[in-house]
């Protein structure tokens, strides 16, 4: 009797609870109904412009709006058997499919069901992003019971087959028709209508350019699942199996596939910038970004002219304005269609070589000068808890003698560089890198001057930007102003100048760069970037960097900042004939974006002055120099004969100057 009692008091309990459920739900769909009507064709209307203010993306916006009637009744077919096949008969939540979920995820121990309805999904497409926490849960919910309060099921099916993600960048189904099939969404076959439908669950395995064997697996299940919910025949699921797709994957020949990864960006800065929620969930937004057309398509072109390798090696590449650090093209990746992973973005690779100019204008800045020398020899440094470190120069290849800080630079000699490293003190490098903006920890070693840290591409091309704008702190960005549909603006980035480096040092420090092109300087070894000298009709400051995964090239000149990086994803060893890529995309990119331009280089600050002498030793020309250069100095630490070789006054081995 008393068990009895219990289970009555819990039904009467649960039923109560259910009752006040109705109530509130009602309650709220009521609400809903009253209030103000949500504007769905203008919803996550995404426009974007480049910096001559064209149109070069719209997202789930109204211009590739199709209605439902024009839309092929497969498509919808295929939509609705696999997504929510009781759409028309629950008002946004289904919730037999919700308990049946429960149940299947409960006992299985694992979530291997959800339950959104297609309310729900496009709900959820309304917002910018898909952050799972309570607040969007309860968020989404809202929208869905407004959308099922003002609008009928019809519209709600058409809105969301308008606005769904098809990978790509294709939002909406007749985006993504004339990309992959380059036809209209109401002339989809049924074969094409399901592959399509099986994209929207994860774009970046299901698009059929990206994995096409696991693309067609999912087409397959969803054929199947259209004729187990009798949608379909047996004769038209065997020969939609067995159609014969003919991929497309551009509207246009001419088409900038990699600015995708330039979309994808922006929304990344979109979701950083104080936005009004309301806009970011449910509104239109007009975003004027620094894209420069041409420079992608120069970018691109260069990728795809060089890289030509048919395995799965790697590239980034961004290009920056230096005065303001606006990224004006990016590349993250060999094939957005493939990957659609942002490495420029993303990842963090080791810099190699390339964290030398750091080194060295932190060197310039203690008092060093193109002129300075250092021993080129097989050297071993000892340094805390009598550790030791041998790094060794490329190829092994030594000069035996002094060298200059200029010709350590042309040869890229790493010598040289843990030599300046622990002369100045370890902590000077990493001090450098802060001051330049650059985050990554970086750990005070031997090998920290040999680019062993990993470190961001755009971090690392606004720290080369400080060089090439001759001293002033800048961060990437790709956002110039946004403003609502009605011209309101919301957001305009302002730019400060903050000087962090001395004028005079640039200037000398660009200069130096330039030698590593220079077929002066060929002597006991060779310019590291000499191969691409031919390209180079604009004088540009460049450095190369290399380790086992990694290769990067990286400069600038007055107009522009270009850095590209070579690898693979899976950290594999580069072979010494993948190093040409990055230079050769480099240099390609920089002249065709320099073409017609002025071979425009920095004014010497007056208190500069060229001296003529001997590259290779530093030392003032002599009549008996075969090669004499001119190079650049703080007015009165000009070189001269007598100049000690700094490395014969320094003992690393005790990381102290002598007593000598």
């Amino acid at each position: 009797m008393k068990a009895l009692r219990i289970i009555r008091k819990i039904t009467k309990f649960t039923l109560f609870f259910i009752f006040l459920c109705l109530i509130g739900v009602s309650g709220l769909y009521i609400y809903a109904k009253i209030s103000p009507k949500l504007e769905i064709k203008s919803a996550n209307a995404f426009l974007m412009y480049d910096s001559e203010q064209e149109l070069f993306f719209q997202g789930s916006g109204n211009q590739e709006w199709i209605s439902l009637d024009n839309i092929s009744p497969y498509m919808v077919k295929a939509t609705l058997s696999t997504e929510d096949k009781r759409f028309y008969d629950h008002y946004g939540f289904d919730f037999i499919r919700i308990a049946k979920a429960m149940y299947v995820n409960l006992t299985s121990k694992q979530k291997k069901e959800g339950a959104s309805t297609i309310s729900q999904q496009y709900a959820r497409n309304l917002f910018l992003d898909f952050d799972k926490t309570w607040e969007r849960k309860i968020k989404e919910m809202w929208i869905t019971i407004q959308l099922e309060s003002h609008y009928s099921k019809d519209e709600i099916l058409e809105g969301y087959l308008n606005t769904i993600n098809y990978g790509h960048g294709m939002y909406g189904i007749e985006n993504a028709s004339h990309f992959y099939f380059d036809k209209s969404a109401s002339d989809l076959t049924l074969a094409e209508a399901a592959m399509l439908t099986g994209i929207p669950k994860s774009p970046s395995n299901y698009s059929p350019f990206t994995n096409y064997e696991l693309a067609k697996k999912r087409q397959v299940n969803i054929l199947y699942m259209m004729l187990k919910n009798k949608y379909i025949t047996e004769e038209e699921y065997e020969n939609s199996v067995n159609e014969e797709l003919h991929l497309v994957g551009e509207k246009e020949k001419d088409t900038i596939t990699s600015i995708s990864y330039y979309q994808d960006t922006v929304m990344k800065e979109l979701k950083k910038l104080n936005i009004p929620e309301s806009y970011l969930e449910t509104g239109g937004l007009k975003i004027y970004t620094n894209l420069d057309q041409n420079a992608q398509k120069i970018l691109e072109e260069s990728v795809n002219n060089n890289l030509t390798k048919e395995d799965d090696i790697q590239t980034a590449a961004v290009m920056m304005e230096p005065t303001t650090g606006k990224v004006i093209a990016i590349i993250g990746g060999r094939d957005y269609t493939k990957s659609q992973y942002n490495r420029a973005y993303s990842s963090v690779r080791q810099v190699g070589s390339t964290m030398k100019p750091l080194l060295y204008y932190a060197a310039l800045e203690n008092g060093f000068t193109s002129s300075t020398t250092f021993t080129s020899e097989a050297t071993t440094f000892t340094f805390a808890n009598n550790k030791t470190y041998s790094p060794q120069n490329y190829g092994d290849s030594y000069g035996e003698k002094p060298i200059s800080l200029a010709t350590a630079i042309s040869y890229s000699d790493n010598i040289y560089a843990v030599k300046t490293h622990m002369f100045l003190g370890e902590e000077t490098l990493v001090n450098m890198a802060k001051r330049l903006g650059i985050t990554a920890q970086l750990d005070q070693v031997p090998s920290l001057a040999l680019g062993t840290a990993s470190i961001n591409m755009l971090e690392f091309a606004a720290a080369y930007a400080a060089f090439a704008n001759e001293g002033y702190k800048v961060e990437s960005n790709f956002i110039q102003k946004v403003e609502d549909l009605k011209g309101n603006v919301l957001y305009e980035r302002k730019y400060e100048k903050e000087g962090i480096l001395n004028k005079s040092l640039t200037y000398i420090l660009s200069n130096l760069l330039t030698t590593t092109y220079d077929a002066d300087y060929i002597d006991y070894s060779y310019p590291t970037a000499l191969s691409i000298a031919p390209k180079l009709k604009h004088t540009v400051a460049l450095k190369s960097g290399t380790t086992e995964t990694d290769h990067w090239s990286i400069g600038y000149n007055k107009d522009i900042v270009t850095a590209v990086w070579i690898g693979y994803d899976d950290n594999k060893s580069l072979s010494v004939s993948d190093y040409k890529y990055s230079r050769n995309i480099w240099a390609d990119a920089m002249e065709g974006y320099l073409k017609d331009k002025p071979d425009d280089w920095y004014e010497m600050p007056s208190n500069v002055v060229g001296v003529l002498v001997n590259p290779i030793t530093g030392k003032p020309a002599t009549n008996e120099d075969k090669v004499k250069k001119i190079l650049y100095y703080v007015r009165g630490s000009e070189p001269s004969e007598t100049d000690t070789v700094f490395d014969e006054k320094y003992d690393y081995n005790q990381n102290e100057k002598s007593s000598e």
